[in-house]
This record gives C-alpha cells, structure tokens and sequence, in this order.
C-alpha cells in the first residue's frame, strides 16, 4: 500500500462519510433544512454523525484495500 492509496481511501472515506452522516442527520430533523435555524444539539448531532461516519468509512475502505 503506498501513499497514493492512503490519501485515496482518507480522501474517498471522508467523502462519503459526510454524505452519509449528512443524510442521515437531515432524515433525522426534517423541520428545521437551514444551518441558522438549528439549535446547538441538531447541529453537535450533525457533527458527531459526520464524523462517526467518516471513521467507519475510512475503516472500511482501508479493510478493502489491504485484502
């Protein structure tokens, strides 16, 4: 596995782990679509499935890549 496939699988993993954590989050909440009318909690919720979703993807993609 060289560099290249590294940035690639960081690259792709944060990619669709924000797709993913966003979706989930707008299904989640679908009153409030708009970033200033949120409160602190949505938007902490938002973030927290962005990021959770992005280390599972990433992890994914690197399990993938090395078999």
């Amino acid at each position: 596995m060289n560099a290249f496939d590294i940035l690639m699988v960081l690259a792709l993993g944060s990619l669709a782990g924000t797709g993913i954590g966003l979706i989930i989050g707008f299904l989640a909440k679908k009153r409030r679509s708009y970033m200033f009318l949120q409160v602190r909690n949505e938007i902490t919720l938002n973030l927290a499935l962005v990021l959770v979703c992005s280390a599972i993807s990433i992890g994914c993609l690197a399990w993938i890549s090395l078999v």
